[in-house]
């Protein structure tokens, strides 16, 4: 059973943003300055900069491969199940223990107003995470945009209130230029790197995004726009937020403070009764680590559904109940968490979480020159990270240098977490798993070792996503010609006639074009359905794709591979596509389309029955995207009786791709006169489409 699709470009924002904005802004800005003094805002800049490496690598797996589990679904799949086991455990255990201390955070935050329990309070906000998980993502993510739309809105008065106290008002602004920016660096050089390691961990929620991917809407256009958004929102609060804490607290208590956002508070919002201002962070700080809590609930509990799907846990945690939740992994993730708050404390989770998720960016960036270098034909992502491969090696050795100045225990506990994890992939895994990853695709002299399977899968999820943006999916079905079979002839010969027929339209050689339709190609056996044949070839300077159907009631003989297993079948359908050769990701689209139809019920035994072209092409064209009507005239078409086609006031993104007149069948152009009793075919946007079908079908 698959997740449901229901997130849009503002949950991703939400989900990213309310995941970062706790402990990176209500706690470590104090802890951090300890080692580099007021540069401590600089240092949250070049975090955010440094990120930028594995945020847009992120981005360009997640559109090509929209599924959940994040860092072990892109770990495994390029770099074989040992990585993939690593790097999801790792990662698992590490944002446990951020969702644990987020949810700690709420327990703390409340106690200040409030006769309650720290550690009791946490474990009753992840039953309830938990609970909100279970009925369903959208449920979940429609809480989380309320926590961070309240979020935002404090923190913005926060920061443009201490911006007017430092700057403008007639109290303090005289003492802006005070000792609390002097020295700028309190430690050099190396105290600045570390803390700019030691605050990645606030930007961590921004790669998050990818465990959900697979619940995400129009992924390739809300991840990579959605986690650009939360970023640059994201940095632009932290280093002006930072800046009003370091201005307003004087060091030698902002070096100790725990709650410096807590502290500044106390001096601004004069404009407003008594201690406002400090009630204000407060609740904000409660919804940050509300929303953290509640992003993290949702994205971790992603990594045991991924790799129960894969058999690197028990296949339990792979099943989705009734609300299309992966309920068993939202509950060991909430069971886990709760563990982790009544036996852990907080001490060093900054330091490992921050080294491991390096650790992580390292391989997920490699990941992203693995599947480039690869060549598998359908991995296609919508988005493609900038300045490759300069973007992936800047990003690989900057957190290099990062996990060299987090000192030997983050290290240490990182490579024990590695060891630990390889033992699980050696003793549990290893036999049951048989896949490699795309890295065997790479290098030739490892090429014995290609997992065949890999591009099927990519594949399919390639059919899921659909077509792109632009693709002339529609178009290319409505410009198909299409040949009736009657008699008996060979299949070879059917190849020969399909490309003689379309070598003149596109000039170019037939026997170029014959060649092409009969050649293997490594994803022809995924793309073969009981009674269909999708054959495609690719040829230069191809400016449209071209479609040749042939059917046949008799079936002609064909022998076919799937499994490496030979078998003769009996075709009555064949689907002939070429495209350019520079269009091969496009051409994988166009098929996948063309499988999706042909995957439909009865599809043989309906397309067979279809009398007339128009019939054909409507059945093939997606019912929301055409309308088709008589002119007639005791209708509202009437109106369209003797005019001009270019006269006609049509919805925008419509085009009328055929008319039928008594026995014939024709594209119109602008000038064609349309007659009484002319059938109209329209294909166009689903909400023109709507227009038409509204005004000379249903009236």
């Amino acid at each position: 059973m698959k997740l449901k699709k229901e997130l849009g470009l503002f949950d991703v924002f939400a989900v990213s943003t309310g995941a970062m904005f706790s402990s990176g802004f209500f706690l470590l800005p104090g802890l951090a300055s300890q080692f580099t003094g007021p540069s401590v805002i600089l240092a949250y800049l070049v975090a955010g900069l440094l990120i930028l490496p594995a945020m847009f690598s992120i981005a360009e797996i997640s559109t090509a491969l929209p599924r959940s589990g994040g860092a072990y679904f892109f770990l495994d799949r390029s770099l074989g199940p040992m990585m993939g086991t690593i790097g999801g455990i790792g990662t698992y255990v590490a944002l446990l223990l951020k969702t644990a201390f987020a949810l700690v955070g709420i327990g703390a935050y409340a106690s200040l107003f409030f006769d309650i329990p720290i550690k009791e309070t946490a474990i009753v906000f992840a039953v309830v995470f938990a609970l909100l998980n279970i009925f369903g993502a959208k449920k979940t993510t429609g809480i989380q945009n309320i926590f961070v739309v309240v979020l935002l809105l404090v923190l913005a008065a926060f920061v443009v209130d201490g911006i007017y106290h430092i700057f403008w008002a007639e109290a303090t602004s005289a003492s802006f230029e005070k000792k609390e920016f002097v020295p700028f660096f309190t430690k050099g050089a190396g105290g600045f790197i570390f803390t700019v390691g030691f605050v990645f961990v606030s930007f961590l929620g921004l790669t998050q995004i990818a465990s959900v991917a697979e619940e995400i809407k129009n992924p390739e256009r809300n991840i990579p726009l959605g986690m650009a958004l939360s970023l640059v929102v994201t940095t632009l609060i932290y280093v002006l937020g930072v800046f009003v804490m370091v201005a307003i607290i004087p060091n030698e208590k902002f070096l100790s403070d725990l709650s410096p956002a807590a502290t500044a508070a106390q001096q601004l919002f004069t404009w407003l009764p008594p201690r406002t201002g400090l009630y204000l962070v407060a609740v904000a700080a409660l919804f940050a680590f509300a929303s953290t809590g509640n992003a993290g609930m949702l994205s971790t509990s992603r990594f045991p559904l991924a790799m129960g799907r894969d058999k690197l846990f028990s296949k339990r945690f792979a099943s989705i109940g009734r609300f299309g939740t992966p309920v068993p992994a939202i509950l060991l993730t909430a069971g886990l968490i709760v563990l982790f708050i009544v036996v852990l404390s907080e001490e060093g989770i900054v330091k490992l979480a921050s080294t491991f998720q390096l650790f992580i960016f390292i391989a997920i960036i490699f990941s992203v020159i693995v599947f480039r270098n690869s060549k598998i034909s359908s991995y296609d992502p919508g988005f493609h990270s900038p300045f490759y491969p300069w973007m992936q090696i800047f990003g690989i050795a900057t957190s290099l240098i990062l996990i060299s100045y987090m000192g030997w225990v983050p290290i240490s506990l990182t490579v024990f977490i590695i060891f630990m994890a390889f033992l699980w992939y050696v003793f549990f895994v290893r036999d049951k798993v048989k896949r490699e990853g795309a890295i065997f695709h790479w290098f030739a002299l490892l090429g014995k070792y290609q997992h065949d399977d890999l591009e099927n899968e990519f594949l399919t999820i390639l059919r899921e996503k659909g077509m792109r943006q632009g693709d002339p999916f529609n178009q290319t079905i409505v410009r198909a010609k299409i040949t009736t079979v009657n008699e008996d002839v060979k299949f070879k010969d059917i190849v020969k006639i399909v490309s003689e027929a379309s070598s003149i339209p596109i000039s170019a050689d037939k026997k170029l074009i014959r060649q092409e339709f009969l050649k293997t190609n490594p994803f022809d056996s995924a793309l073969m359905i009981p009674e269909v044949m999708l054959l495609n070839a690719q040829i230069p300077n191809i400016v449209h794709p071209v479609l040749h159907i042939v059917l046949s009631e008799k079936g002609i003989t064909q022998t076919t591979e799937k499994n490496n297993i030979k078998c003769k079948n009996t075709i009555k359908v064949f689907f002939f596509l070429i495209n350019d050769t520079e269009q091969t990701k496009q051409q994988l689209r166009m098929l996948t389309g063309i499988w999706d139809i042909a995957e439909r019920d009865y599809f043989v035994q309906d397309i067979l029955a279809l009398k007339t072209e128009r019939q054909i092409i409507e059945y093939l064209l997606h019912s929301k995207q055409y309308v088709t009507f008589k002119i007639t005239k005791d209708s509202n078409s009437s109106e369209l009786i003797n005019k001009k086609l270019i006269e006609v006031k049509l919805p925008p993104d419509v085009l009328v791709v055929f008319i039928e007149r008594g026995i014939n069948s024709f594209a119109p152009h602008g000038k064609t006169v349309l007659q009484e009793n002319d059938i109209l075919t329209i294909i166009g946007e689903t909400s023109s489409i709507n227009i038409l079908y509204d005004k000379y079908v249903l009236k």
